[in-house]
């Protein structure tokens, strides 16, 4: 059976920050009766269990158009199609998203649980009390680091909320951007956690403050959270 364009249905599911024991059960579900499922590498890795039935379509970066639109000819075959993301499609997977409705006429939604809830959770401040900054988008020049983090200074000047934030792999990770802050006037003091591979095997945590953290020489994962409190004298290892 072939169908038209605006007929065909493609799902997005959201795998979760990669312990595959935090997979919803919807998700779950629809990989378990899905025909072709297609997602990168190290997220189809956390969903292998579910794929019973399911032809496995592993993409990177620079493929990822080809194996969309081999998805999309399933879907157009009515075969039931899936497109995995990390955490929650609503936190970070914007472009993915916008791949994927461009070749369906519906997309189907199934959100999961984001590493920021996670982070949240390991730092123990709440959403509410905070506001999440992704820098995954350049706003400025391939060198323009200050262009990129205007909005972060904003905040933290500001004073009144937690800034959970997601570095950019791998031109402004942790220790840049402490720097970068630090020379936009935010205080070297400010207290900050970086996590790395929330939920994962190797999850590692590290407290400090901005200038110690733009002193790090070592790399950081890919798959890393800063947490920056809203001032001097809070975060984890403050005395209550």
């Amino acid at each position: 059976m072939s169908l038209n364009h605006s007929d065909t249905s493609i799902a997005i599911v959201a795998v979760g920050p990669g312990d595959p024991s935090l997979m919803t059960l919807q998700g779950r579900e629809i990989l378990e009766n899905a025909d072709v499922v297609a997602g990168f590498k190290t997220v189809l890795d956390v969903v292998q269990p579910w794929l019973t039935n399911a032809e496995a379509c592993p993409m990177t970066y620079r493929d990822q158009e080809d194996v969309l639109e081999y998805v999309e000819s399933q879907a157009l075959l009515g075969k039931k199609c899936v497109v995995c993301a990390w955490g929650d499609l609503n936190v970070s997977a914007r472009e993915l998203l916008a791949r994927v409705r461009r070749r369906a006429g519906k997309v189907e939604l199934t959100p999961g649980i984001s590493s920021i809830q996670m982070a949240c959770a390991r730092a123990e401040i709440s959403l509410e009390d905070a506001v999440f900054i992704t820098l995954h988008q350049r706003r400025g020049a391939s060198d323009d680091f200050a262009s990129d983090v205007e909005e972060v200074v904003h905040f933290l000047k500001d004073g009144r909320r937690h800034v959970i934030l997601l570095p950019r792999p791998y031109d402004l990770m942790p220790p840049g951007i402490a720097k970068e802050l630090v020379s936009a006037g935010i205080a070297g003091d400010r207290p900050v956690t970086v996590f790395q591979r929330l939920t994962l095997d190797g999850e590692k945590r590290w407290n400090g403050n901005l200038d110690e953290c733009g002193e790090i020489t070592e790399e950081f994962s890919d798959l890393s959270i800063m947490v920056i409190f809203t001032g001097a004298g809070e975060g984890p290892d403050s005395p209550e």
